[in-house]
C-alpha cells in the first residue's frame, strides 16, 4: 500500500473508530511498514475533521438532535446549561478534557454547536486536543508495540492475528485507563462488569435468544408461530402483540376497579390541553396526574404532571393519543401475571410481581449523581435516572432526605422487581379471576395494580388497575435479583407453554390467529409512526 493510501484510509478509519485507527497506526510505526509522519498527520487530520462535524450537527439542527435516539442517551437536555457555562470560563480545558475522556467527546462536541460557538473559536480548541491526543496515542503504541505484541507473536507468530490481539489490548487499555482516575468513571467500569453476569439488566434479544428453540417447539406443536396472537380475541389488535390501546383495554374491564382514566385524542396541542382541563373540571380531578401514550410500552413516556403547565407541555410534546390518569399515591405497586383456559370456568394467578421503586438516600454532602453512581444497583441504570432529573443531578440532598428516581413501575425504567408469590391469596386470586372473566375474550396477561394496604389487598380489596397487558406480557417476577437464571428461564418456559395453549385452544373455537405479514407491518408502522422517544418520569 503506498504512502497515499495509507495516509487516506487512516484518516477515514478515524470516522469509525478514532481509538482503534491511532491504535493501528501506532502498531504499522512499530512493525516498519508506516512512516510515523504520516500515520500521526492522518490521525490527527481525521480527528480534527470529525470533531469538527460534531460542533456543526450540533449548529445546523440545533436541539432537535437531542431527540435522536443516539444522541439522547450521550448527552441529555440538563447537560446543555452544565456545558454552556463549562464553555463561558474554560472552553479551551472542557475540549482538551473531552478529547482525553471516553464518552464524553460526542456530548461536548455537539452541545458546542447547539449553544453557538463561535467555529474559529471552536476549530482552534479542536485542533490543539488533537495535537495533543494523537501524536501521543499513536507514538505511545508505537514504543509499547513490542511489550505487548512480543508475546502474542510468539503465540500466534508475525501474521495478522498477533495484530488484532494487540490492538485489542491496547483498545480495551485506552478506553479503561481514563475511566480509572475518576469516581464516576470506575463506578461505570463496575456496572459494565456487573452486566456480564446480571442478567435481569441482558438487552432482550440476549436474554431471550436461548428461549428461541422452545418457542419454535411449541409453534410445531400447536401449528403455528402465530398461535398466540389468538389467545386473547378480545385485545386488537393480535391480542396485545403491539400498538394496542391502552384505553380501551381499560375501557373493556369493569370501571370500580380501574383508575379513573379518560383518552386525549391527537388534534392540536392547544385543543388538547382544553380538553384535560374541561376533564379535570368535570370530574373533579386534581393534579398530579399521569399522562401516558395510549401505544406505548415498557413505561416510555409515562409522566407525573404536577400542574397544568407540565401537563400542556407534554401533549405539545407528544401529538399521539394519551392517556390521562388520575394519580394513584400507592405506595405499593405489583403487577398480577394471569391466565384462563377458555374451557375452564375460572383462571389462575401465574405469578405476582413486588415492585420495588428505586431512590437514593442523602447524605448531606454527596449530589445525587454520585450517590446514584455509588449505588451497586443504581449505577446499572444510571443514564436512566440521569437523564429524567432535569438539572436536579446536581443537587446535593439533606441528609436522610429520600430523593424517589422513578415513577413508572418497570424494570427498564429503574424499578427492582421482586417475587411477589407471598401475595397470592385465595381472596385475591378470586378477585381478580372475577375482574378478568368480565372482559370478553380476555385469557392471557398482566395486571398492573397500585394499593395502600399490604392486609387488604392479600383479602383482594382496595387495589386498582392501572393497565393490562396481553399476550406478551411477561411474568416479570423472573427479574428478581435472588433467582437464577435457569429459575427465570424455567417460568418464561411454562408461560409460553401456556400461551399457546390458549392460543390453539381458541383457534379450534374459530377464532383465527393473526398472520405474520400483518403482524410484522402492524409493528413497522408502529415503531415508524408512533414510537415513543419521551423519557419516562
Amino acid at each position: 500500500m503506498s504512502s497515499l493510501q495509507q495516509t487516506v484510509a487512516l484518516f477515514l478509519g478515524t470516522f469509525v473508530s478514532e481509538d482503534l485507527t491511532c491504535i493501528s497506526a501506532g502498531l504499522l510505526i512499530r512493525g516498519g511498514r508506516l512512516a510515523w509522519p504520516t500515520g500521526v498527520a492522518a490521525c490527527v487530520l481525521g480527528i480534527f475533521v470529525s470533531d469538527l462535524g460534531l460542533w456543526l450537527l450540533g449548529r445546523l439542527f440545533g436541539r432537535r438532535v437531542l431527540s435522536w435516539g443516539w444522541v439522547r442517551g450521550r448527552l441529555p437536555e440538563r447537560r446543555l446549561k452544565q456545558y454552556s457555562d463549562w464553555f463561558e470560563r474554560r472552553g479551551l480545558q472542557l475540549v482538551i478534557a473531552a478529547r482525553f475522556l471516553p464518552g464524553t467527546r460526542l456530548p461536548v462536541f455537539v452541545a458546542a454547536g447547539i449553544l453557538g460557538r463561535r467555529a474559529d473559536r471552536f476549530a482552534l480548541w479542536a485542533l490543539l486536543a488533537a495535537l495533543l491526543w494523537t501524536p501521543a496515542l499513536v507514538l505511545l503504541v508505537a514504543a509499547l508495540g513490542d511489550l505487548v505484541a512480543g508475546p502474542f507473536q510468539q503465540f500466534f507468530g508475525g501474521g495478522w492475528q498477533a495484530f488484532l490481539a494487540a490492538l485489542l489490548v491496547f483498545w480495551v487499555a485506552v478506553r479503561v485507563a481514563p475511566r480509572c482516575v475518576t469516581p464516576v468513571g470506575r463506578a461505570q467500569l463496575a456496572a459494565g462488569a456487573a452486566r456480564l453476569w446480571r442478567w435481569e439488566f441482558w438487552p432482550m434479544g440476549v436474554f431471550y435468544l436461548p428461549l428461541a428453540p422452545w418457542v419454535a417447539y411449541l409453534a410445531v406443536r400447536h401449528r403455528g408461530l402465530t398461535t398466540p396472537t389468538a389467545a386473547n380475541p378480545g385485545i386488537a389488535p393480535h391480542g396485545g402483540v403491539v400498538g394496542e390501546s391502552k384505553f380501551e383495554i381499560l375501557s373493556r374491564l369493569p370501571q370500580e376497579w380501574i383508575v379513573p382514566s379518560v383518552l386525549i385524542p391527537s388534534g392540536p396541542a392547544a385543543s388538547r390541553a382544553a380538553h384535560l382541563n374541561d376533564v379535570i373540571a368535570r370530574r373533579g380531578w386534581t393534579f398530579p396526574l399521569i399522562l401516558k401514550p395510549d401505544a406505548g410500552q415498557r413505561g416510555a413516556g409515562l409522566r407525573l404532571a404536577r400542574d397544568a403547565s407540565a401537563a400542556a407541555a407534554y401533549l405539545e410534546s407528544y401529538p399521539h393519543p394519551v392517556v390521562a390518569q388520575s394519580y394513584h399515591p400507592g405506595p405499593f405497586e405489583a403487577g398480577i401475571f394471569y391466565y384462563r383456559f377458555p374451557r375452564e370456568p375460572h383462571g389462575r394467578i401465574f405469578s405476582i410481581t413486588d415492585k420495588h421503586f428505586p431512590a437514593v438516600v442523602g447524605d448531606g454532602t454527596a449530589t445525587i449523581e454520585s450517590l446514584i453512581w455509588r449505588h451497586p444497583r443504581l449505577r446499572m441504570q444510571a443514564p436512566t435516572f440521569l437523564a429524567r432529573l432535569n438539572g436536579q443531578a446536581d443537587r446535593v440532598p439533606d441528609r436522610d432526605e429520600r430523593v424517589p428516581l422513578a415513577v413508572a413501575g418497570n424494570h427498564c425504567q429503574g424499578t427492582m422487581f421482586c417475587d411477589g408469590a407471598h401475595l397470592i391469596t385465595p381472596a385475591l386470586e378470586q378477585a381478580i379471576d372475577a375482574i378478568a372473566r368480565r372482559f370478553d375474550g380476555f385469557f392471557f396477561g398482566r395486571f398492573d395494580v397500585r394499593y395502600r394496604d399490604v392486609d387488604e389487598f392479600r383479602m383482594g380489596r382496595g387495589f386498582s388497575i392501572i393497565e393490562l397487558n396481553g399476550v406478551t406480557s411477561e411474568s416479570t417476577n423472573i427479574y428478581d435479583p435472588s433467582w437464577s437464571l435457569f429459575r427465570a428461564y424455567g417460568v418464561l418456559a411454562r408461560q409460553w407453554s401456556i400461551l399457546y395453549a390458549i392460543g390453539a385452544q381458541n383457534r379450534r373455537l374459530g377464532h383465527s390467529p393473526s398472520r405474520l405479514g400483518r403482524i410484522i407491518a402492524d409493528a413497522r408502522a408502529y415503531y415508524r409512526d408512533r414510537r415513543v422517544n419521551l423519557p419516562a418520569d
